[in-house]
């Protein structure tokens, strides 16, 4: 921890062009539907990681045993929505087919599905482990197809996606009757298969709002910090080749709590992903 100091790179990350592991932000706030600012989010996140320390208490493990990179924020034309999704596809495609694992902090959540998409040239079948406060598997909203209330469901149509869902607690009738919930970390435990890749999408909302408030959707009766913790425990050992962290809107968060969550849970799955290491 560097008191006062603050960088435009995570904590612990290398200038290195053969990492096992990329760190990307993706700005994207385009369908935001309530209220916008997790374009911002990438960038508070960087911030936030400097208030940490390397070593995770949690893991036994430290940042700076692990190879990784941040290689700063995608360019995206926040006017056009597709080109920007185009975008995010194939840079997460170029980094799964050099053989690294991408971690992309967001901007809203439809970015997992561009991301996913390029994620799975090199990995067709996969599981996903989705930390969230609502299904987002609506459909359409608001007469659009592409959402991010319908990330999970254009998610499940690309085939071959085992899903995982933890901390849901908002949605309509028809999305909890299409839901995969997880209610405890044993239930994760039993259902993770070892031998098939996992993709992480974390969204930021999945914690009680009284704890973190720097979110695009606040829903009450979320997850606590030890309890997503907990959850990402059971991860230790998976095959995990990919993570996002989205829907920070740090603005609404005046006393900067919620990025320093967001930027903890980064560094905890950073150490999940890095190779060898349990």
């Amino acid at each position: 921890m560097q008191k006062g100091v603050f960088h435009n790179h995570f904590i612990g990350s290398r200038e290195n062009a053969s990492s096992d592991i990329v760190l990307l932000g993706c700005p994207l706030d385009i369908t935001s539907s309530f209220r916008s600012g997790s374009k911002f989010g990438p960038e508070s996140l960087r911030r936030a990681s400097w208030t940490l320390e390397t070593y995770s208490p949690y893991l036994d493990h430290d940042l700076e045993e692990i190879n990784f990179s941040d290689t700063g924020d995608l360019e995206l034309p926040q006017g056009n929505l597709l080109e920007s999704l185009d975008i995010i596809e194939k840079a997460s495609g170029a980094i799964v087919e050099n053989g690294r694992k991408p971690f992309f902090f967001g901007g809203e959540h439809l970015v997992t599905y561009p991301i996913m998409k390029g994620v799975k040239r090199a990995f067709p079948v996969l599981q996903l482990v989705h930390f969230d406060a609502h299904c987002d598997l609506r459909d359409d909203y608001e007469g659009q197809k592409l959402s991010h209330a319908t990330v999970m469901k254009r998610l499940k149509e690309l085939g071959d996606i085992t899903m995982h869902q933890i901390g849901i607690r908002s949605g309509t009738r028809q999305e909890f009757k299409e839901l995969a919930p997880v209610d405890s970390p044993g239930v994760l435990k039993t259902r993770l298969d070892p031998e098939v890749p996992v993709y992480i999408s974390f969204d930021i909302d999945v914690f009680d709002p009284s704890l973190v408030s720097g979110v695009t959707t606040p829903e009450p009766g979320g997850l606590m910090f030890q309890e997503v913790i907990q959850y990402l425990h059971v991860l230790k050992g998976a095959k995990i080749i990919g993570a996002d962290l989205v829907e920070l809107a740090p603005d609404y968060d005046t006393t900067f709590v919620s990025s320093v969550c967001a930027a903890k849970v980064v560094r905890e799955i950073i150490m999940l992903m890095g190779p060898g290491t349990f």
